[in-house]
């Protein structure tokens, strides 16, 4: 089940993890060295509300919360 709002077209974007190890250079160290990086996923925060469409027909829809904030659909 692919989560795409239907609005704004938000989906999971893929991305890294960076990890570093060491001891800061403000602390007496040489600074910190990247050590690996890691594979993630970042997930938009898409709800399934019933959408009341210009025709007047409600459906349910995978919609952000960023568009629900904005005002961009009218819950049913």
């Amino acid at each position: 089940m692919s989560r795409i709002c239907a609005i704004t077209g938000k989906r999971p974007v893929k991305g890294r993890r960076i990890i570093h190890k060491g001891q800061s250079k403000k602390s007496g160290g040489i600074g910190l060295q990247l050590v690996k990086q890691t594979k993630r996923v970042f997930k938009p925060n898409v709800q399934r509300i019933r959408v009341k469409l210009p025709s007047g027909q409600v459906k349910r829809m995978w919609v952000s919360a960023k568009a629900l904030k904005a005002g961009l659909v009218t819950k049913a």
